[in-house]
């Protein structure tokens, strides 16, 4: 129960679905940004006013996201929303901000290349997750690709990028296929005979929602083994594994900004404190984190300014820092997207990720990088792969 919030409350939207393909992922982050809020209006509110989030449920459909976003920006009169997982409704929600003089907050991974004065990012950029993650691909597993995945905006452009950096490596991507986002589970199954026939040493996995589940359970079903021909992933996270089964995940690969298996005080007691209000069953990931921290740094920008207006509250976000369960976060002052601590783990057989390596220091956001340069940071990637 909120204390002391006698003032106006200030309303703020949520965008998450609770229904559709992506659900899996984009409930975990509705319930994180209720969760934050929560938080927020237990230690006072912004100066003794209430945060009170308007949440509508656009289905993963980007049609409904610029809907909605409309609905709230207009009717509700919101100033800020927090929500969108897939690019495609980032990109429908961006136009509802920036011709309403809204303020979008994102939290997921996204291919980076994008600009807005309306929107902040919180979610990892590709130098920040693609980087790290063929890097250590090619130096501890192999260099023969096969890239899969949903076909929409972020899967395509992360299959270039990554396939950009295997051949810059001397690697070769010796096949490529793309799903419908909602390809029905029959679909995966020529997809996963013809990945065994090509015999890569490394799956690159751009599937998100449902079709993660799909393709994992039918790469299982198919015989293939991590420990031959792991599945390297951007998007896979713990919510995934708890949907598809452990079976289907053990042995496969994430990189990630977080993992619920960190052992950092600050984690620790923020998951305990999450499942005592959600349940024991429920499993935190990636999207999760940023959600979640996203909201208490708009919340103590909203404390400094003392406004919701986008412009005064962007500038005030810009620069500000967090004490994040992934480690300490900033938002940086020159192109609003967030230093985060990029991890690369492994699915054990509790579900949870095994943390095969951990940036020592938080990595900036280069959200603009056209040529993949490898950094003397990398070079640390190289570590023991059994």
């Amino acid at each position: 129960m909120a204390r002391n919030l006698a003032q106006a409350p200030i309303k703020v939207g949520v965008l998450f679905s609770r229904s559709g393909l992506t659900a899996i992922t984009e409930q975990s982050m509705l319930n994180a940004t209720l969760f934050a809020i929560g938080e927020v209006n237990e230690a006072g509110g912004i100066d003794g006013r209430e945060l009170v989030p308007i949440h509508y449920d656009p289905a993963g459909d980007p049609a409904a996201y610029y809907g909605t976003a409309n609905r709230l920006l207009t009717e509700d009169r919101v100033k800020v929303i927090f929500g969108c997982y897939m690019s495609s409704s980032r990109k429908a929600v961006l136009r509802a901000v920036e011709r309403r003089f809204g303020l979008l907050c994102y939290a997921a991974q996204y291919e980076g290349f994008e600009c807005s004065r309306n929107a902040v990012y919180f979610g990892a950029a590709p130098n920040q997750n693609s980087a790290k993650l063929g890097e250590f691909l090619l130096n501890n597993v192999g260099t023969q690709f096969y890239m899969v995945g949903s076909d929409y905006i972020w899967p395509r452009e992360s299959d270039r990028i990554m396939s950009e950096m295997v051949e810059s490596h001397g690697g070769r991507v010796v096949g490529r296929q793309y799903l419908k986002l909602d390809a029905g589970r029959d679909a995966y199954e020529p997809l996963v005979a013809e990945i065994k026939r090509r015999k890569p040493q490394v799956v690159f996995c751009n599937f998100v929602g449902e079709a993660i589940t799909h393709f994992y359970q039918a790469y299982a079903e198919a015989g293939l083994d991590a420990r031959t021909m792991p599945i390297a992933s951007l998007t896979t996270s713990e919510s995934d594994v708890q949907a598809m089964g452990t079976a289907a995940g053990i042995g496969h690969i994430t990189c990630a900004t977080y993992f619920q298996s960190q052992s950092s005080l600050k984690n620790r007691i923020c998951v305990e404190r999450y499942k005592r209000m959600f349940g024991d069953d429920v499993v935190t990931n990636m999207c999760w984190e940023a959600a979640y921290f996203q909201v208490h740094i708009v919340a103590e920008a909203m404390r400094r300014c003392r406004t919701d207006d986008p412009d005064v509250l962007r500038a005030a976000v810009l620069g500000a820092e967090f004490d994040a369960p992934q480690g300490p976060v900033r938002v940086d002052p020159t192109n609003a997207h967030t230093h985060v601590w990029p991890k690369i783990g492994r699915v054990g057989d509790d579900g949870q990720f095994q943390i095969l390596w951990a940036a020592k220091n938080a990595v900036a956001p280069e959200p603009y990088q056209v040529d993949y340069q490898p950094e003397a940071e990398t070079r640390e990637l190289t570590t023991q792969f059994d």
